[in-house]
């Protein structure tokens, strides 16, 4: 049974999580999701991606927004554990602009993804983005 104290670090941690997917998915404000972070950070494995500090963030959501102007994001359930909130969603969006060095193809794409936000305390200190990138690529067009 979560203590009191447990249950308000939750609803903070929750809150602070709420407020990311909102400029990310929703806002589309570059400025507001890296304000989310301690020390901003995303990992996404699936694109072999580390971005590291305020510059490369503002740079990998720059680059999905633009990329994806229509970007939303579906959240499907949310889990807390000892250092994380863990969200399951459906992610999607139209291919209009480079991404992950493919050539806008105007075609859309929807992935189940898995999004892990790590925290010391009530700081956001990364978020990790697992999706399977084999799926947006038959979804544009690039791979079969």
């Amino acid at each position: 049974m979560a203590t009191a104290m447990t249950q308000d670090v939750r609803a903070r941690r929750e809150a602070v999580v709420q407020a990311h997917l909102k400029a990310e998915a929703v806002d589309h404000d570059v400025a507001s999701v890296v304000a989310t972070f301690r020390h901003p950070r995303y990992e996404v494995p699936a694109l072999a991606a580390v971005a590291d500090g305020t510059q490369a963030v503002e740079g990998l959501v720059g680059h999905l927004l633009s990329a994806f102007p229509d970007f939303y994001l579906h959240q499907i359930a949310l889990y807390h554990s000892d250092d994380a909130v863990i969200v399951e969603c459906r992610f999607g969006g139209t291919h209009k602009g480079v991404w992950a060095g493919i050539e806008p193809t105007g075609k859309p794409m929807e992935v189940e993804s898995v999004l892990i936000f790590v925290f010391e305390g009530d700081d956001l200190i990364c978020e990790k983005v697992y999706f399977d990138h084999g799926t947006i690529l038959r979804q544009l067009g690039v791979a079969s």
